[in-house]
């Protein structure tokens, strides 16, 4: 979200929906995050530089759902947001 609109607006218990991204020239496996009174506000973090410890990168959760999954925000902290999924 760092290279976005930050985190200044989201809360815990916030509703997020990821979105596949299939068509990013930087990233087969992109995960968009968005609001939707907003739109996009970000990725789903992909490097191992970037995940949170104890936390699924895109890659790893990309196969797990077709075109969108929905989540709560659990934490918020610095410029990451910790989501929890349900499928």
């Amino acid at each position: 979200m760092q290279h976005h609109l930050g985190t200044g607006f989201v809360k815990p218990g916030q509703v997020i929906v990821l979105r596949k991204e299939p068509d990013n020239a930087f990233d087969q496996e992109a995960i968009k995050a968005e609001v939707t009174a907003l739109g996009q506000i970000g990725y789903v973090a992909n490097s191992p530089h970037t995940v949170p410890k104890g936390c699924k990168s895109a890659g790893r959760i990309y196969d797990t759902f077709e075109e969108h999954l929905s989540g709560v925000v659990r934490f918020v902290l610095k410029d990451t947001a910790i989501v929890e999924c349900q499928r």
